[in-house]
């Protein structure tokens, strides 16, 4: 038996030879996908750039470490807004005058004038000394910690504001008869405390001592 095997073979034979070889699945698995192809083409880019035309990565490096740190700052502002650093976060309780509370300062505004309208002046006054306790603390300009009595929190918020000091003590008691003496409160003891809120909210860290 005779076998002509073709050992050289034509032009468009061969080719015909390596397409065919070609076309087998384990060729075709073994080929680069668009994401390998898009890779590689960023890898290069990223290591000409890092190399520059003098082979040191140094300056390049440098730019490209500063353009992400920009962008990410970019990135930050838009999504969490301007960082507010005068501020303590007004979700965690805070010891509040014997109690956990962790309401805002406008959460109690609003319920001490819900109570108001209700003429409910013992929970309307207490309900607004909070309000001013937690609007300082939320400002810096005192910090209310665990015990701190209302007395205590007025002589902390006079060094803060002192030309409100006798307005700030008279506040404490008003608090402390609703609070502690079962006194039936007044409009006029809640109108006091309300005005007084207005005139702390004017005050600003840079315009009175801090208290720490």
């Amino acid at each position: 038996m005779r076998f002509d095997v073709p050992v050289d073979p034509s032009s468009p034979q061969a080719q015909d030879w390596i397409r065919n070889e070609l076309a087998k699945p384990e060729y075709q698995a073994a080929k680069p996908t668009w994401f390998d192809i898009a890779s590689k083409a960023v890898q290069d880019w990223l290591a000409s750039l890092l190399n520059g035309p003098t082979g040191s990565a140094g300056p390049v490096l440098l730019v490209v470490v500063v353009l992400i740190a920009a962008a990410l700052i970019v990135v930050a502002f838009v999504v969490f807004g301007r960082p507010r650093v005068n501020r303590r976060a007004a979700s965690a309780p805070r010891a509040l005058f014997g109690a956990g509370d962790a309401r805002s300062a406008d959460e109690l505004r609003r319920s001490a004038a819900d109570a108001a309208r209700a003429e409910d002046w013992p929970l309307a006054i207490e309900e607004q000394f909070r309000a001013i306790a937690v609007s300082l603390d939320e400002r810096t300009l005192v910090e209310v910690r665990p015990g701190t009595t209302a007395t205590e929190f007025a002589s902390q918020a006079s060094r803060a504001a002192p030309a409100k000091a006798a307005a700030l003590r008279q506040a404490a008691r008003t608090f402390d008869e609703v609070r502690y003496l079962d006194r039936p409160g007044s409009e006029a003891g809640y109108r006091q405390l309300l005005d007084l809120d207005g005139q702390l909210q004017r005050v600003r860290p840079d315009q009175e001592a801090v208290v720490a």
